[in-house]
């Protein structure tokens, strides 16, 4: 906590030293401020050290120089040498630093990393808290959202997709743009569209799939899960249905969204109804999702 709270404190400093230049004292100048005089003495010393034009004396950081338990700079020097040998993360680099005899914290690795500006870490990611992932033992339990990116930046097209993982049922819908909001209505559509209920809903760490929208999909009473990082294989079946949905749809109409809504309406009937997986044993989603509420009774 700062030693002042007055917002004009710099201000009040150059008015201080200003009245000693003019002949006052300094313990008159102190009582006029309310302010102790060695603080008006190291007032006046700090102003010796500025321009003579100086409208404030700003407030200097109480940051310590230094720290007693400090690493050395050996040891942050052989840190950055690693580094640069294989450019290996901090984990094997706290690791390689042990075999050598050099106690180190792996939380000092990564902040000489960071502050080298050669860490991997982005402070404009957001954390994400970790949820289990479900195992897909009926319909709805685990449904993958993702979206895909059509066209030039300038003249983009996007579209939501989404699947369930046990029956492999598919829904998506092409879209103007994308955000929180959207992916919000697109799932309130999909249930719509579903023959069984959500759970979990699990996607990527997109914008469009932000804090806002997990606040949105634990109001409508679904769980929200983040994939992991850097671990596609999270959304493997999703991703598998998104080259389809390319390849046998969007590819064979004008890219406009009008046709591409046709396209979509008429195409997921038939991928839900009538196109075998082999994943399926050459049954469709709906097969499977029969078969399954005839066991369930």
């Amino acid at each position: 906590m700062p030693y002042t709270t007055n917002p004009g404190i710099e201000r009040v400093r150059r008015e201080a030293v200003l009245l000693l230049e003019q002949g006052w004292s300094v313990r008159a100048v102190a009582r006029h401020f309310g302010y102790t005089h060695s603080a008006v003495v190291k007032w006046s010393a700090k102003m010796r050290m500025l321009n003579h034009n100086a409208q404030t004396i700003p407030t200097q950081s109480s940051r310590p120089w230094s720290h007693a338990r400090a690493l050395s700079l050996e040891t942050v020097a052989r840190i950055l040498v690693l580094r640069a040998e294989r450019h290996q993360c901090a984990e094997i680099l706290h690791w390689r630093l042990k075999q050598e005899g050099i106690e180190v914290s792996l939380s000092s690795v990564k902040r000489v990393l960071r502050r080298a500006g050669i860490s991997r870490f982005s402070r404009w990611k957001k954390w994400h808290p970790h949820t289990e992932r479900p195992r897909a033992k009926r319909p709805g339990i685990l449904v993958e959202v993702d979206t895909i990116h059509d066209g030039p930046h300038e003249d983009r097209l996007y579209l939501y997709t989404g699947l369930d993982v046990y029956s492999r049922w598919g829904h998506a819908e092409p879209v103007l743009r994308i955000g929180a909001g959207p992916s919000v209505r697109f799932v309130a559509h999909a249930q719509e569209t579903a023959p069984f209920e959500f759970q979990t809903i699990q996607s990527d760490h997109g914008s469009e799939f932000s804090k806002h929208f997990s606040k949105q999909m634990k109001r409508l009473g679904l769980v929200h899960r983040h994939s992991r990082i850097r671990t596609p294989n999270d959304n493997a079946h999703l991703e598998r249905f998104n080259r389809t949905v390319q390849e046998e749809c969007l590819s064979r109409v004008p890219r406009s969204m009008h046709a591409y809504r046709r396209a979509l309406r008429e195409w997921l009937q038939y991928y839900n109804e009538e196109r075998p997986h082999m994943g399926l044993e050459m049954q469709t989603p709906t097969d499977v999702l029969k078969r399954f509420q005839g066991i369930d009774r």
